[in-house]
C-alpha cells in the first residue's frame, strides 16, 4: 500500500506543477525583437526635460539604445553613436539614447565629458527598459518607419561602420533592411 500512496503523491505533484505552468504561461509577455512592434514610451530629455514619445517619431528610422554611465561597453560605443548621429542628422533618422542611471548629475557629466549631442532620455526606474525586456547594457533596437523592430543588438557596436549606416539609409529609403551586425 505504501508504494501506491507514493505513486499518487508523485502523480498529484506532477499534475499540480503542470497546472501551475499552464496558468502562469498567459502572463509571460511575448519576446521583444525582430518583427515585433516597438513598445511605445514617453521619457524626458536630459537637456531640457521635454517629453519624447516614440510614437511621435513614426515615419522615421529610430535607433533606441539603452545604456548606463557605469557600463564600460556603453562608454566605448558612444563616440561611434555621436559620429552616426552627426552623419545622419537632418534626415529621417533619430537616435534615442536611454540612460537607466538614477543620478541625473552623473548622466550630465558623462554627456559633457564625451561631448555627446544626440538626444539622451532618462529612465531611472528602468520602466521602459523592462518593457523592452532589456537587462544587459548596452542593448539597442533598430526601429523601422512603421514602428516595427528591424533588429535587436546586444553589446557595443561601431554604429558609424558602413554596414550599419547603409542599413539605416536603406530603411529610410523604404528598402529591405538587410542584416548588419
Amino acid at each position: 500500500m505504501g508504494r501506491d500512496v507514493g505513486v499518487w503523491v508523485v502523480a498529484l505533484a506532477a499534475a499540480g506543477a503542470a497546472a501551475f505552468a499552464l496558468l502562469m504561461g498567459g502572463d509571460t509577455p511575448d519576446p521583444v525583437g525582430r518583427g515585433t512592434p516597438a513598445p511605445d514610451f514617453t521619457l524626458s530629455r536630459l537637456s531640457d526635460g521635454t517629453p519624447v514619445r516614440l510614437e511621435d517619431l513614426r515615419g522615421r528610422v529610430v535607433l533606441v539604445n539603452f545604456w548606463a554611465t557605469w557600463c564600460e561597453p556603453c562608454e566605448a560605443e558612444m563616440p561611434a553613436m555621436q559620429r552616426l548621429h552627426a552623419q545622419l542628422e537632418g534626415s529621417d533618422f533619430e537616435l534615442l539614447a536611454i540612460s537607466v542611471d538614477d543620478e541625473v548629475p552623473a548622466v550630465r557629466a558623462f554627456r559633457e565629458r564625451l561631448e555627446l549631442r544626440f538626444p539622451i532620455l532618462l529612465d531611472p526606474d528602468e520602466r521602459v527598459a523592462r518593457r523592452y525586456q532589456t537587462f544587459r547594457y548596452p542593448e539597442s533596437f533598430l526601429v523601422g518607419p512603421d514602428g516595427v523592430i528591424v533588429e535587436r543588438y546586444v553589446g557595443g557596436k561601431e554604429w558609424d561602420a558602413s554596414a550599419y549606416v547603409a542599413r539605416i539609409r536603406r530603411l529610410m529609403a523604404g528598402g529591405v533592411p538587410s542584416s548588419a551586425g
